[in-house]
């Protein structure tokens, strides 16, 4: 069984330093070969992938953009009437993956729009989301590049956002039917929302392109305190073959560096030698 591949979230990782290419090279310090990035879009993709290749880090995962955050858009992908601007974004995150060299980019599906009713605009969301999907797949085609889908917790993270569990995402991509679109498993999320996890983790690994992980409920680190056991859900996902890289989407408590003290026992166990142990 091989190792997991974790990856350093530079969005939430190491916010003690000031922009993404000092964190970006903290990580390489701290022994990670992978970063990802939620929005790398305030600076030139030039200097993010140079700031990368200096750290030793290949980066493997972005987002497409969130849209007009001050009308409170966290992603365009299934927002009736924003088609143009999804598509816009889409354009923007592809130009960015090439210049990064990052395989992945996360096609964020958004929230239900304000005053609507869910179960009333569910079905119109879905339908703009499949279009809008198959437009990316073949794009995203002509690239080799992967798009995921992310469910995201309603319960706690964000109430509004339309895509909110495995099984709903999972049932998307069988509408869609391409083989370059894929699951993300955020594991903190999924615990929230569903629980179940070695089911599900079982069921749907086969179409997961990348996982994630925080404590739940406090969104820690996985070796702070909270429900979920992760020495377990790592060895699952070894014995499982997961083949993605593991992002570390969390919020430290304190020094970053000093806080992932149990990424250094992982790789203790695993007999895996990296920079900053």
């Amino acid at each position: 069984m091989a190792p997991l591949r974790f990856s350093a979230n530079v969005s939430w990782l190491f916010p003690e330093l000031p922009g993404l290419p000092a964190r970006l090279r903290a990580a390489g310090s701290s022994g990670f070969e992978a970063a990802e990035v939620a929005w790398p879009y305030a600076e030139p993709p030039e200097a993010l992938a140079r700031a990368a290749q200096d750290a030793g880090l290949q980066l493997v995962l972005i987002n497409t953009p969130p849209g007009d955050r001050e009308e409170g858009e966290m992603g365009l992908g299934a927002v009736p009437g924003r088609q143009a601007a999804f598509r816009e974004g889409l354009e923007q995150a592809v130009l960015y993956a090439k210049a990064l060299g990052c395989p992945r980019i996360h096609l964020m599906a958004g929230r239900v729009p304000r005053g609507a009713d869910r179960a009333a605009v569910r079905g119109e969301m879905e339908t703009v989301f499949l279009e809008n999907l198959r437009h990316a797949a073949d794009v995203l085609a002509r690239e080799n590049l992967v798009g995921l889908l992310e469910p995201i917790n309603t319960r706690i993270t964000d109430p509004q956002y339309f895509l909110d569990s495995p099984q709903q995402a999972a049932a998307i991509l069988q509408k869609v039917g391409r083989p370059n679109l894929q699951l993300q498993m955020d594991i903190f999320h999924w615990q929230i929302m569903d629980g179940n996890l070695t089911g599900n983790i079982r069921e749907f690994l086969p179409i997961v392109g990348h996982v994630q992980v925080a404590q739940v409920p406090g969104r820690g680190d996985p070796g702070s305190p909270g429900e979920l056991n992760f020495p377990y859900l790592f060895q699952l996902l070894e014995d499982e073959a997961c083949k993605g890289f593991v992002g570390c989407e969390y919020q430290p408590q304190g020094d970053t560096v000093e806080g992932l003290s149990w990424l250094r026992s992982y790789w203790d166990r695993r007999g895996i030698s990296r920079a900053g142990q």
